[in-house]
């Protein structure tokens, strides 16, 4: 069975940093596009960042410099290193994974969706 479960979300004081983890199973990663999406109350499900089956990776205009998207293969993993936080982070995450050149900009190309695993920030 294809599964994708994320971890790593928790309360965090704005300025801290979180890492979130996203486990596949019944799938390789590396053969996918992998992303990171955020869904905040009242708004809609937006791209953080994605890394295409090339490993290219790319960001929103607000995760620039702040977050960082990576592909762990042998672990089968993807990760998002989130730096100084700001309470508009806060979101549920999602794991995702769509074809092999599918972008952030477009999450509606993504098929397969982890649970989710929720970022609080306060300020």
């Amino acid at each position: 069975q294809v599964q994708l479960v994320e971890s790593g979300g928790g309360s965090v004081q704005a300025g801290g940093s979180l890492r979130l983890s996203c486990a596949a199973s019944g799938h390789l990663v590396s053969t996918y596009s992998m992303g990171w999406f955020r869904q905040a109350p009242g708004k809609e499900r937006e791209g953080v960042a994605t890394v295409d089956g090339d490993g290219n990776p790319s960001y929103a205009d607000f995760a620039k410099g702040r977050f960082t998207i990576s592909r762990d293969n042998a672990k089968n993993a993807l990760y998002l290193q989130m730096n100084s936080l700001k309470p508009e982070d806060t979101a549920m995450y999602y794991c995702a994974a769509g074809p092999f050149y599918a972008d952030y900009v477009a999450p509606t190309d993504f098929h397969l969706w982890g649970q989710g695993t929720q970022v609080t920030v306060s300020s």
